[in-house]
């Protein structure tokens, strides 16, 4: 995977930008790291591998999924316990002066390295669809310093600052989880938000864009709330908005696109599943019984 984008390892241990420095490494064999410091902050994301990390004394078992922070002057070094599978990670390092930017910025940013700084916490675990989203994002930033594309200096800052961010945002919100009350306001803002943009894209991504909360939020969120997932209530609220114009003597075609459909067989087909019959055969059935009771 991305085997392009691999670095071949290097036991320096200080950086050479003044900002952020990332590396994707994959051996098959072990190299001898001592027990080092940094006077930078290191995040480490495993991947793969039989590896333990040793972090101010303390010994860790790695598993997927594992993202660990390394403030500066905290001693550590990994230990690779076997070669059964290639040994896997990311390494992130950010300069202090950088976090001082980016605390200028928004203290937002430097949540994360304060609570490691502060309680000796440096172990934060991903499960697997959060650790997937998260390694798009670190190869977004990779992908982009290795390409020679116009803007690509500013899409790198870009790309890291969001990454930094979203790190930041993902533990915050694992350990100050929504309430009750929280959540049923987005719920309900969701509700009112797809009622009057059903014409317009209504994907999880860009919900997510809109309310500045995980997609995987808001479909836990609304799944609780309703029983059924986004998608399908989306679809329902297309569907019998279609419905409704259909009957008004809107032209069929021109309900199909007003009311987000991208294409016609797709609605079609959505809307016979739905009401056991086509659009032209439901409006004609409609007229035919409006016209008995004006007789």
């Amino acid at each position: 995977m991305h085997k392009n984008l691999q670095t071949a390892f290097s036991q320096r241990q200080h950086m050479l930008s003044g900002d952020f420095e990332i590396y994707y490494y994959s051996d098959s064999h072990s190299y001898y790291v001592t027990s080092h410091t940094h006077g930078h902050f290191e995040f480490y994301f495993f991947l793969e591998g039989n590896v333990s990390i040793h972090i101010d004394g303390t010994e860790y078992l790695l598993q997927y999924g594992d993202m660990i922070l390394i403030p500066p002057g905290i001693a550590h070094f990994a230990t690779l316990l076997g070669r059964e599978a290639p040994y896997r990670r990311f390494v992130f390092w950010v300069s202090q002066e950088y976090c001082r930017s980016l605390f200028s910025v928004s203290p937002d940013y430097l949540y994360l390295m304060k609570l490691a700084s502060e309680t000796g916490e440096y172990i934060f675990h991903y499960d697997e669809i959060a650790f997937q989203a998260l390694q798009a994002k670190i190869f977004q930033l990779i992908e982009e310093i290795h390409s020679q594309r116009f803007g690509r200096n500013a899409k790198i800052t870009l790309c890291a600052n969001d990454l930094i961010l979203h790190l930041n945002r993902t533990v915050y919100e694992a350990r100050h989880p929504k309430t009750a009350h929280e959540e049923q306001s987005l719920y309900l803002n969701l509700l009112q938000y797809i009622e009057t943009h059903l014409n317009e894209a209504l994907s999880l991504e860009q919900l997510a864009k809109e309310f500045y909360v995980s997609k995987y939020h808001i479909a836990h969120v609304f799944k609780n709330s309703l029983g059924i997932s986004i998608h399908q209530f989306i679809m329902k609220k297309r569907l019998s908005a279609s419905r409704d114009a259909i009957l008004s003597h809107t032209p069929i075609g021109d309900a199909c696109l007003m009311c987000g459909f991208q294409d016609y067989s797709s609605f079609f087909r959505a809307f016979k599943k739905e009401f056991g019959l086509s659009p032209k055969e439901y409006r004609e059935i409609y007229m035919r019984e409006d016209c008995c009771r004006g007789r």
